[in-house]
């Protein structure tokens, strides 16, 4: 559940004016089925190991937790926040996020570096989804295994796209340009050209995720592009849904914690990334959330390594772009994507 921006500040202030001499690190993330997993695989551990207590703070987007950062001058009244490599890049190109070092953050040693490098040195990667395609059981005689699945004839009129203002939609127009002899940038014709067939598909646009994905929950929709991570909730609830990585690939979705520069708890924040990057946080993380992980070394069930990125030739096979180079064409993309996507939808 989330709150008001006004009435979660005055509660954070609230409670802190009124703790005792115990240290605190309040933490900005998400709410709902997110809070519930972190609270109790990452934040009750790490206060029991350290006896520092954690306020939660469940309000606001990546997007908008980073337009607060940038509001306050790097204190916006938490400690840590969730957000994405974007952001990380951004932040720690405006000086407003902390740089971390292994001297400070130790376990940024055990992750990938090729993950660790999409983030930049502002982002501690301690979770990876990827972009999948997400269908029903009970509508589709066969599991699709490419994503040239979705202009079969008998899913027409059942698919749903995003808007360009969800990333999700710069990150599919770019797995279909590779998959269609382009690249992730400067090559990006064939994956519009393959996006305007989608478009002639689809039933429409959504921006939000939770939006999208009401339309496969009704039936509505059949199949659709959406993180895997909130596939899997999907799959979890007992919806005949399921989902696949193409053949072709997928990008990932990379998601960080980050310290604004001027933090008040800045020691415990450096605690608490480095806690969450431990083994044993990343395993609790990955079989809690049912995401991936940018640590290869970490052990999960098989059923769940089957479907996340856990292992270095997952993170090989995926399609990693230079993120500063696509935040520069992003504009000239969604103006192209209203002209050549949009306008063939109708």
């Amino acid at each position: 559940m989330k709150f008001s921006m006004l009435s979660a500040t005055a509660l954070v202030s609230l409670v802190l004016a009124s703790s005792g001499s115990a240290e605190t690190l309040v933490v900005n993330s998400y709410g709902g089925p997110y809070e519930k997993i972190i609270r109790e695989r990452i934040i009750e551990p790490f206060e029991v190991k350290f006896g520092i207590d954690v306020l939660y703070d469940a309000v606001g987007s990546a997007s908008q937790d980073y337009a607060k950062i940038k509001a306050t001058g790097g204190r916006p009244g938490f400690d840590v926040v969730v957000m994405t490599a974007s952001q990380s890049l951004d932040g720690c190109k405006e000086g407003l996020l902390e740089k971390f070092t292994p001297e400070t953050v130790p376990n940024l040693t055990r992750l990938s570096p090729a993950i660790a490098a999409v983030a930049g040195p502002c982002g501690a990667v301690h979770e990876v989804q990827y972009l999948s395609l997400l269908y029903r059981k009970d509508k589709l005689q066969k599991a699709p295994d490419s994503w040239s699945a979705l202009l079969d004839e008998s899913l027409k009129g059942k698919i749903i796209l995003p808007t360009f203002q969800n990333v999700m939609a710069a990150y599919l127009m770019e797995v279909l340009s590779v998959a269609n002899g382009g690249d992730l940038l400067d090559n990006v014709e064939p994956g519009f050209a393959a996006m305007a067939k989608l478009a002639k598909q689809s039933i429409g646009f959504e921006q939000s995720s939770s939006v999208m994905e009401t339309y496969i929950k009704d039936g509505q929709v059949w199949a659709m592009p959406f993180w895997n991570g909130r596939a899997q909730l999907l799959a979890d609830s007992g919806l005949p849904v399921d989902y696949v990585l193409p053949k072709e690939g997928s990008i990932p979705l990379v998601t960080t914690l980050n310290i604004p520069k001027d933090a008040e708890n800045r020691q415990a924040a450096l605690r608490f990334v480095n806690f969450f990057l431990e083994k044993t946080s990343q395993e609790a993380w990955v079989t809690g959330y049912k995401v991936g992980s940018a640590r290869t070394d970490i052990d999960v069930p098989a059923d769940i390594r089957a479907k996340q990125i856990t292992t270095e030739a997952d993170l090989k096979a995926l399609l990693l772009p230079d993120l500063g180079a696509v935040a520069m064409r992003l504009s000239a993309w969604g103006k192209r994507w209203e002209r050549d996507v949009v306008a063939a939808a109708e």
